[in-house]
Order: C-alpha cells, then sequence, then structure tokens
C-alpha cells in the first residue's frame, strides 16, 4: 500500500547534522521529515570518536564550532540526556619544535575566536600532566573542549526531533528526489511519496549523488576511521589527547575506558562499510602505549570503523543550493563533524525559515567546487533567476 506525506521541509540523513537539524525546524513550528535509509545515528554520527573540540579546526569554522560551543552543556535540556558530555578540555601535543611552532601559529591566527588557548612548554606540561610519556616538548591546550559518547548524542538528538513532532522515517531509503512547482516531490522505500517546499540534503558519505543530480557535482570521498576501546582502567586521563599533525588521539570515559584513534579501516566490497585492520589496530596501541605508560598493559576489548564523508579541502558543503530554489546541502564534515552539528542543524533552520543566517558559512558554498550547471535532460537551461529545470535521482 502506497504511502503519501505533506510536510514543510525533508531532510535526508538521519546523522547527528540531519537530526538536529529537524529538532531545530520543529522549533520553529515547521512540519519535518526526517529519512535516513538505515537507522538514525548509525553511520559517522554514531561510530566517531566522539570528540567535541574548536581547536585544531580550520579557521573559517570557528564561528560555527563557536555557535555549536554554546549548545553542548545544553544537552539535558534539549534532549533528555546529557551524552556523557564532560568538558575536560582539549590538549594538543607537539612531538618537536615544528609542531609547536605550528600550535604556536595556530594561537595567534585564532585569537579573536576566544578559544581562551594555552601554549604549554614542556616543564609545565610535565607537572599539569605527568601522566605523559617522554618525547613531547609542548602542547596548547583549550579548556572549554571536551568529548562525549556519539551513539548516545546522534540517537539522542533523533529521539528528540521525534518526541517534538518530526515525522522520523528509519529504513526508508530516498529514492527519487524531483523539483516540482513551488516545492519537491520524493520517493523513497516502501511506497512512500512525499510533497515537501524544503529538502535538506544532509546524507553523508551518500550526499554526492543527491547534489550531482541538481547539477551541483563535488569531489566527495570516503574516509574509513578506525577505533578501540580498552578495558574499564583506573581514571589516568584528564583532558581529551590530540597530537599535531595527526598520528593518534585519546580520551578517558568516566567508566575508565581508553577510546583512541588515528588510523583508517578497510573498506569491504560494499563500500558503505568497512572493517578495522588487524595492523592498524595494533599500531594505534603501540603508539598510544608508547604516549601513554598507563596503557602498556591495558587490554583492547572493542574495535569498530565507521563511513564517512570527506571533502578535499576539509571543510564541509554547508548552504543553499546554486541551482535549485528550496534545496540546502550539509554534508562532507570529514571526520570533524560532530563537535559542530548541533549548530549546523540551528543554521540549517534559519536558511528554511528566513532564507539567511547571521553565522557566517561562505566559505562552505557548494560553488567553491565548480560552477553550477544546469540539466539539459528536461529542456533548455535555467538560472537561479529563473525556474529550475528538474533535478533527478534515481537507483
Amino acid at each position: 500500500m502506497s504511502r503519501r506525506l505533506d510536510v514543510d521541509v525533508a531532510i535526508i540523513g538521519g546523522g547527528l547534522i540531519g537530526s538536529s537539524a529537524a529538532l531545530a525546524l520543529r522549533g520553529m513550528g515547521l512540519s519535518v521529515a526526517l529519512l535516513d535509509k538505515g537507522f538514525c545515528g548509525a553511520q559517522a554520527s554514531g561510530v566517531n570518536y566522539g570528540g567535541v573540540r574548536r581547536q585544531g579546526r580550520p579557521v573559517e569554522q570557528l564561528p560555527l564550532s563557536q555557535r555549536a560551543h554554546a549548545i553542548w552543556p545544553r544537552l539535558r535540556a534539549l534532549i533528555g540526556i546529557d551524552g556523557e558530555f564532560l568538558r575536560s578540555g582539549h590538549l594538543k601535543l607537539a612531538r618537536d619544535e615544528a609542531d609547536m611552532a605550528s600550535l604556536e601559529a595556530y594561537a595567534r591566527a585564532t585569537a579573536r575566536h576566544g578559544l581562551g588557548l594555552e601554549l604549554i612548554g614542556h616543564n609545565e606540561l610535565r607537572e599539569r600532566f605527568g601522566w605523559i610519556g617522554d618525547g613531547i616538548v609542548g602542547a596548547s591546550f583549550c579548556p572549554g573542549d571536551g568529548h562525549a559518547n556519539p551513539r548516545l548524542v546522534a540517537a539522542g538528538f533523533a529521539a528528540a526531533a521525534r518526541r517534538a513532532g518530526a515525522k522520523v522515517l528509519e529504513n526508508t531509503a530516498v529514492t527519487g528526489v524531483t523539483r516540482d512547482g513551488e516545492g519537491f516531490a520524493l520517493e523513497a522505500a516502501g511506497n512512500l511519496s512525499l510533497r515537501a517546499r524544503f529538502v535538506v540534503n544532509s546524507a553523508g558519505a551518500w550526499a554526492g549523488p543527491f547534489a550531482e543530480s541538481f547539477g551541483e557535482p563535488v569531489p566527495l570521498s570516503r574516509i574509513y576511521p578506525s577505533m578501540i576501546v580498552s578495558e574499564p582502567m583506573e581514571k589516568v586521563m584528564s583532558v581529551n589527547i590530540g597530537i599535531e599533525g595527526g598520528g593518534i588521539y585519546a580520551r578517558q570515559v568516566e567508566r575508565g575506558n581508553v577510546v583512541v584513534g588515528g588510523e583508517r579501516g578497510l573498506p569491504l566490497a560494499d563500500p558503505d562499510f568497512s572493517r578495522p585492520r588487524g595492523d592498524g589496530a595494533l599500531a594505534i596501541m603501540n603508539r598510544a602505549a608508547e604516549l601513554f605508560p598507563a596503557l602498556r598493559h591495558a587490554q583492547a576489548i572493542r574495535f569498530w570503523s565507521g563511513t564517512e564523508g570527506a571533502m578535499p579541502d576539509r571543510n564541509p558543503v554547508i548552504g543553499p543550493s546554486l541551482t535549485t530554489p528550496g534545496l540546502i546541502h550539509a554534508f562532507g564534515f570529514t571526520g570533524a563533524g560532530f563537535q559542530i552539528a548541533p549548530g549546523v542543524g540551528e543554521v540549517l533552520a534559519e536558511l528554511v525559515r528566513d532564507g539567511q543566517t547571521q553565522t557566517p558559512i561562505a566559505a562552505f558554498s557548494i560553488g567553491r567546487f565548480s560552477q553550477p550547471s544546469a540539466r539539459t535532460d528536461a529542456g533548455s537551461g535555467a538560472g537561479q533567476d529563473q525556474e529550475p529545470q528538474p533535478g533527478e535521482l534515481r537507483p
């Protein structure tokens, strides 16, 4: 039996970006359908490392990151749980003088954004964080950053959106999207048809075909971050840890488990899925044991990897389509979308309601990759000042 829904906004992708947008839109009184081909928060949003950090982001992301920073302490009021959010601070380590110079340059470049970065020399580092091993020359500390449990937070936003009245449709893959008159016609699994005035493309690693179908191809690729969790241990790490230049990141949760990342998983035959590499897992744990001596005899009890969308310049695509009125993109967060997602959700809701947002997002325009191209399979081309030709996505 076929079903039909009419909503103000259809959101493709039920990760943290889409779910937070759905919740914000419901707060504005707009009707919303949130569609996911699987379960909300089960992809990148629910399997990432869980870092809630501003430090280390490209400078152009910081206004958006600061907006999200104000939301995280209000999680319990917003979604009913705190998501194990802990404002522990984020410590970024320098392995040599070149790394330290890089941290110093970043502190200067971001000074006006209010991160409150503290540059720490070797001796002070040993005094304040004696559990860190030798070979580190200094660090940069962002005291307001922290970490949270992505499995709880991602599902929590979707559940809150459902309680607020959003129609949350899981296991409902979108198979067709067409611009139709003043809005959009969508087709989805289960013989579902939808009409919506706006569409938000927040489909993560699967967002590229939706954008391309409306004449906006992007160089979206996939990455497969891999994580390891240790057995519960005596509390040692007091902060969320990163390293300048990458290689490893780690945090310890209240139960004592240590979450460690820094390697990539292997895609399976179906690239929607991946698995951790045995040699990669071993490399991560060896690095962690070298950096944190307390982990030298720890047992790893769980491994996982996930699928994330990545852009070549490390910045996401956020903002209105340049070919199709009513279409808004939000994808390609390149492994760094967890912290800013609640802020992105609010921005997307403002774009729908107001057509603009006070948070600077020009750097994330989809137009930075290519000039918008009108489709030619439905007749003559159309610019922004004309009714665009239909864009279609078919399986």
